[in-house]
């Protein structure tokens, strides 16, 4: 036994020696050099990257918790005096229960139809099914201002402006064609053998599609239902349009309300910003462990 155990540590002192011998010789020197020079440029870049990102979000935060008057570029001593008078001096609170409201609906009527939706084109085989596809795609070049006058309107004559619920039609309506295709995408990745062992197994298609489907598209579904909350919720021009009473407010539109015409409160717009990003980083940090999950990794065996 120890002369198996002196055998490998003397073989394993020969590969070492043989490594540090190879890296001394001009090739190895050159190797250990570019990689140290890739290595650095990665760094660099990603480090310059992160720099340049985060930085206008610590100078937002800075604003937001440092007093008034102060020109310091550290956060302390650190005031909550802002974040009070935008949340209950301004009625930012409202804006923000208004905002909820409307990202909320929107997310699940746009998920449920762009499931429904995505399910039918990646399933059913119809007439004139790419060139709806295309259409679809197209519909996403169309800028959402040109549609600005006939939406008013028409939903001045339903009665709906200054009415939440013309922001959640709009948006759910302009966020259907992207939710959809993508959709469309994740359910064509799913192999439809698991369905048709379902059927024959006496499951419906419905079934099939509640107890086979749904649990593989569990990341698809998140991925979707963030971006419809994260559209709705950053929604600007339309909520400017359609809504001209404050209590109907949004957050975007009450951020834009804070500027003054000869002064801006930097302290109280920082503050505002710091609360409307709130709950998008909140989204994200939920979103990204479904979305580098596998569809249907595990699914199918052997």
């Amino acid at each position: 036994m120890k002369s198996n155990t002196l055998e490998f540590t003397t073989r394993d002192d020969a590969i070492r020696e043989e490594c540090k011998r190879r890296a001394l010789t001009p090739g190895g020197i050159a190797k250990r050099k570019q990689k140290n020079r890739d290595r650095f440029l990665l760094y660099g870049s990603l480090t310059m990257y992160v720099i340049f990102s985060a930085v206008p979000f610590y100078w937002m935060f800075l604003f937001a918790v440092r007093p008034s008057g102060s020109t310091s570029l550290v956060p302390w001593p650190m005031t909550l005096e802002h974040f009070r008078t935008v949340w209950f001096g301004i009625g930012f609170g409202v804006f923000f229960k208004n905002s909820v409201f409307v990202a909320t609906l929107s997310l699940v009527l746009t998920t449920g139809v762009a499931l429904l939706g995505g399910y039918a084109l990646a399933r059913y085989q119809f007439r004139w099914k790419a060139p709806f596809l295309v259409a679809m795609i197209c519909t996403q070049f169309v800028p959402g201002s040109m549609m600005l006058i006939p939406l008013f309107e028409t939903f001045r004559s339903l009665g709906l402006i200054n009415s939440l619920t013309s922001l959640i039609i709009v948006n759910t309506v302009f966020g259907l064609p992207l939710s959809i295709i993508l959709m469309y995408g994740f359910i064509r990745n799913i192999a439809v053998e698991l369905e048709e062992a379902a059927w024959v197994d006496g499951c419906s298609r419905l079934q099939a599609f509640r107890i086979i489907m749904l649990p593989l598209l569990r990341p698809g579904i998140v991925g979707v239902g963030a971006f419809a909350f994260i559209d709705s919720w950053n929604n600007f021009l339309f909520a400017l349009m359609f809504l001209n009473v404050q209590d109907q407010f949004t957050v975007p539109v009450g951020l834009s309300y804070m500027l003054g015409d000869f002064s801006v409160d930097f302290g109280g717009l920082a503050a505002g910003g710091v609360i409307a990003a709130v709950p998008v980083v909140l989204v994200f940090a939920y979103v990204q462990k479904f979305l580098v999950q596998g569809l249907s990794a595990g699914a199918v065996k052997g």
